[in-house]
């Protein structure tokens, strides 16, 4: 199900800790289009750290965003986080047939899959001739435990629809980063650019150079923490955080108590995540720009906070900045979440593969 190739359009569905969010895009020469959106919140604990405890729940949030959407298409495309996911590039005779090579991916696929072929689902995609050896290719097998794969494919099956490919977030991630190239200095030519998108549990920080990934790593934070934070200080239930967060009406000392901390928190996330990203190898050097985007991308002024404590420039990603909107997806106030549109987005794009 891994890289499946376009047949016809899919449904982008992020499926995270605190939400699903379904889009369906269209295209029209180089411009795309929303045709459809919906967003449908999750009970706490359907999804524990991106992995789905609670198929039926997700199932019927999946449903109740595809009949709010007005979407028609019933193939979907769902992705897996990355630490749920085996990736590895391999070496392999760039002149056997297809049986052969799917044979000798298998050989070599049971020496980096630390569990039982049996027991995993695995694709491969040949990326084109090695720099090690032109007679070689390189191959890029990826494996995920049989579980990761069902739990997403039974909630999409127990909403009525097809879950056509299962993707990797990271992949659906490095997609939607050429939805950003608009916002990028030379739109991301010759650029090296950060971006960091965080989600409710879990923040992925990736950093491109001339728009290719050479970096990506998952760290523990999200907005939850601030939904936590204001639960704990004003005696809120979860789903009367998450409004109050969203819509306002917090008491006066909310900012200086409870917001201000959070985003200094944040700040220093991204810091430490820069400071991975230099010190994983000698030749790194500071990214010419920083993309924010996720849940916690909305929080007015973010980007100027984060921006006195690196030394960078600093925008709010917008992946849909650049497309036209149905009216069926302004119904929705897609506006509003488009900084955390990034994974969807990403996966809609299948929908082009090989056009």
């Amino acid at each position: 199900m891994f890289f499946k190739s376009k047949t016809k359009s899919v449904l982008g569905l992020d499926i995270s800790s605190s939400a699903v969010k379904l889009i369906e895009l269209s295209k029209s020469g180089k411009n795309y289009k929303v045709d459809s959106y919906a967003a449908e919140g999750l009970p706490s604990n359907a999804v524990n750290e991106k992995s789905i405890s609670d198929i039926d729940a997700v199932g019927e949030a999946i449903r109740r965003a595809v009949k709010r959407s007005g979407a028609k298409t019933t193939d979907v495309a769902v992705a897996i986080a990355g630490d749920a996911v085996i990736t590895k590039i391999i070496q392999l005779d760039g002149n056997l047939p297809d049986r052969e090579l799917e044979e000798r991916v298998l050989m070599q696929a049971d020496q980096y899959i630390p569990f039982p072929m049996e027991e995993v689902r695995y694709d491969f995609e040949v990326i084109g001739a090695s720099e090690r050896d032109p007679d070689l290719v390189d191959v890029e097998l990826v494996a995920s435990r049989i579980e990761n794969v069902e739990a997403r494919t039974q909630a999409v099956k127990s909403a009525g629809l097809n879950p056509k490919i299962v993707d990797i977030e990271e992949f659906a991630l490095s997609n939607a980063c050429d939805l950003l190239r608009y916002q990028m200095p030379n739109n991301g030519v010759e650029k090296t650019v950060a971006v960091i998108d965080f989600g409710a549990t879990t923040s992925t920080f990736a950093v491109f150079s001339d728009n290719r990934v050479i970096y990506s790593r998952d760290f523990n934070f999200g907005g939850y923490q601030l939904t936590e934070d204001i639960m704990n200080t004003y005696g809120l239930s979860y789903e009367e955080a998450g409004k109050a967060k969203k819509l306002g009406g917090l008491p006066s000392n909310y900012e200086p108590e409870v917001l201000d901390p959070f985003m200094d928190d944040m700040t220093q996330q991204v810091n430490r995540a820069l400071q991975y990203y230099l010190a994983s190898s000698p030749d790194r050097e500071q990214p010419q720009q920083l993309i924010i985007c996720g849940g916690c991308a909305n929080i007015t002024g973010v980007d100027l906070v984060v921006k006195s404590k690196i030394n960078t420039n600093v925008v709010i990603g917008n992946p849909i900045g650049n497309m036209t909107l149905s009216s069926r997806a302004k119904s929705q106030k897609i506006e509003n979440d488009a900084t955390a549109l990034l994974i969807a987005c990403g996966l809609a794009l299948r929908s082009f593969d090989h056009a």
